[in-house]
C-alpha cells in the first residue's frame, strides 16, 4: 500500500461489532484526527478480507471527525503508525 498524491493514508483507530446482524465497523482516521472513513463489514466478508493497520483513501471519501473524537482518533492513529507497517494485518 503506497500513499499517492490522490490518496490520504488513514490508520485503524476503532473496531466494533453491533446489531442483530453482528456487523463489524472499522474506523480509519488521518494522523491529525481530523478526518475518517468508516467501513461496515459482515462477519462473512470480514473472514475473506484482510484488515490492515492502514489504508489509502481518496480525500472525497473522508468525513470530518466530531470534536469529541478528534484527540482520541489522532492519538490512536499515531500509535498505530508507530507500531505497525501499513500492510500489517490487525
Amino acid at each position: 500500500m503506497t500513499e499517492s498524491e490522490e490518496t490520504v493514508r488513514c490508520w485503524l483507530v476503532e473496531r466494533s461489532s453491533f446489531g442483530d446482524e453482528r456487523m463489524v465497523t472499522l474506523v480509519y482516521a488521518t494522523p491529525d484526527g481530523e478526518s475518517h472513513l468508516t467501513k461496515q463489514l459482515s462477519p462473512n466478508l470480514l473472514r475473506r478480507k484482510r484488515v490492515t493497520a492502514a489504508t489509502d483513501v481518496e480525500p472525497d471519501r473522508l468525513a470530518p471527525v466530531t470534536e469529541g473524537d478528534r484527540e482520541r482518533y489522532a492519538t490512536e492513529a499515531r500509535r498505530m503508525a508507530q507500531t505497525h507497517d501499513p500492510d500489517d494485518e490487525v
